[in-house]
């Protein structure tokens, strides 16, 4: 009985330490069955990643698979960097997160800086791997994130200027009408997340970018 009790509560206690946890073991339970080969396009990120049901389809030939969990944020990325990043020894890594940290009260100078971090572990543990950020995107629910967005995408940009093999895809500016106003027929319901005529230009940013870098 003392057992079961232990196993009990050492459970509960992972699956408490990250809310992401069951989304990961689903992730490692896949792998176990199918683990990507070395070497590929990984796609780590929160919901914008996650949710792209048009995925393969949209990155069909760039040899990339996705392992977005919703909701994560840059911390999350880093706790679970082993067992998503390193596991894999992918050629390049292209990252959404940021927009969830801000929303939770994270400064763009943190952020930035757990950028950095993430980078270095990436050269130490994935030699060779190539980062890119894709950067925070605009949406209807989170217009007064704005300026914030806006400043972490530059601190990135500017920490990716001074690195070899980084790389940010500005994933901002085209959800803008020619008029500076903010498109409102790419979203779903809750205002937050991309509808189909949405990922069209999100994949849209994506396939230029590996068209012109990543090939």
């Amino acid at each position: 009985m003392n057992k079961i009790l232990l196993f009990l509560l050492l459970s509960f206690g992972v699956f408490a330490q990250n809310r992401f946890e069951k989304e990961i073991v689903a992730y490692e339970k896949q792998d176990s069955i199918a683990l990507p080969a070395k070497g590929m396009k990984l796609f780590i990120g929160s919901s914008s990643f996650r949710l792209w049901k048009s995925f393969d389809a949209d990155t069909k030939g760039m040899n990339a698979f996705n392992r977005g969990f919703g909701g994560s944020t840059l911390k999350d990325a880093l706790y679970y960097f082993d067992r998503m990043v390193v596991k894999y020894q992918p050629s390049w890594v292209f990252m959404y997160e940021g927009d969830n940290d801000l929303t939770s009260g994270t400064s763009p100078e943190e952020i930035a800086s757990q950028f950095e971090e993430f980078s270095a572990r990436l050269a130490k543990q994935v030699p060779g791997a190539k980062l890119v950020f894709v950067s925070a995107r605009p949406s209807i629910a989170r217009e007064a994130m704005k300026a914030k967005q806006q400043d972490l995408n530059q601190r990135i940009a500017a920490i990716a200027a001074k690195k070899k093999g980084h790389y940010v895809i500005d994933m901002h500016s085209p959800f803008y009408n020619a008029d500076g106003t903010l498109m409102q027929d790419i979203f779903v319901a809750d205002k937050l997340h991309l509808n189909e005529k949405g990922y069209v230009i999100f994949a849209k940013q994506i396939q230029n970018f590996v068209q012109q870098h990543a090939k």
